[in-house]
Formats: structure tokens, sequence, C-alpha cells
């Protein structure tokens, strides 16, 4: 293990720590406050959900599209996806948030098993959404501070983490629309 790469990784931590907390507790906390209640006139912006859905299933295409480029041995193009992947991943939640400080929270009308299997996919989809931050941004570190075996290691974890994130994303949308007013 090359040492300096270790020590250029570890400049990076305290970003990782910090974003990994920051950003769940940001949404989290965005996600109670409504602009109207500070007397900001403003439409619902309920045309966002079908969009933040489909940037979801087009991450989950770029990590599929990333993992093939690697896999042939084509280290540019995979590095562009990534960052393409990880720029959509922050598209997404920049309307997620605005979506939810604009609308209400729709409600789940469905019942019986299907029910069940909607909350699932939910809860795990927001754990795991949550989970995946400091996974993708230690992944990325790794890449550019080149620690390509560490990089190697930790994206096995991150990819599959973060395509059932990009996916489920897309399948609560899926289940959920039919009750959007």
């Amino acid at each position: 293990m090359n040492t300096e790469n270790i020590q250029n990784e570890k400049k990076y931590n305290k970003w990782i720590v910090a974003l990994s907390i920051v950003i769940p507790l940001a949404v989290a906390a965005l996600f109670g406050i409504k602009l109207k209640d500070f007397g900001i006139d403003i439409e619902p912006l309920t045309f966002l959900p079908p969009i933040y859905a489909t940037i979801n299933g087009l991450t989950a295409i770029i990590l599929l599209l990333a993992v093939s480029a690697i896999k042939k041995g084509n280290r540019k193009l995979h590095e562009r996806l990534m960052k393409f992947a990880i720029s959509l991943s922050v598209v997404f939640l920049l309307l997620y948030i605005a979506y939810h400080m604009t609308s209400d929270s729709t409600k789940y009308g469905g019942e019986g098993v299907i029910a069940y299997a909607y909350y699932f996919i939910l809860i795990t989809h927001i754990l795991l959404s949550i989970a995946v931050i400091p996974f993708v941004l230690i992944t990325y570190v790794r890449a550019i501070t080149n620690n390509i075996e560490r990089h190697k290691k930790i994206a096995r974890i991150t990819f599959p983490l973060w395509l059932y994130v990009a996916v489920t994303g897309v399948i609560v949308y899926l289940m959920i629309s039919p009750y959007y007013i």
C-alpha cells in the first residue's frame, strides 16, 4: 500500500464525515419546512417527481455503464460516467428537496400485501440512501487519490447499494404515482 496515497485520502476524511452527517440532517430538516410558511408564495412543484424518478433511473443506467466500462479497461470513460452519476445524484437531491419544500407529501393509497411491499421498499430505500453517502464519498476519494486497490475493494460494496437506491427510487415513484394529486 502506498502510504502517500493513504495520507492524501485521509485529508478528505473530515469532509466525508461532515457530508455524511450534514446531508441527511439537512434533507430531514428541509423536508419539514414549507416555503409557504415563510410567506414565500410559490406554486407547488408537483411536476418534479417524474423528473427526479427519471434521474434515479438514469443514475442506475449510468452506474451499470460505468461498471461495464471499467471491466473493459476503459478507465477514462468509467471516471466520466461516475462523475456524471454523482452529479445526477446531487441534482436529484436538490429537486427532491425543492418538491418537498413546496408540496405536501403524498400518502400511499394501496392496501394489503402491496402496501407492505411498498413500505418495505420505501424504508429500505430511505435507509440505504443515507447509508450510501459515505460509501460513495469514500469510493470517490480513493479513486481521485489513486488508491485503486482500496477503491476497488469499497466499490464492490458501494455499487450494489447505490444501484439499489437508484432502482428503488424509481419503483417507489411508480408505486405512489397513482396517488399524486
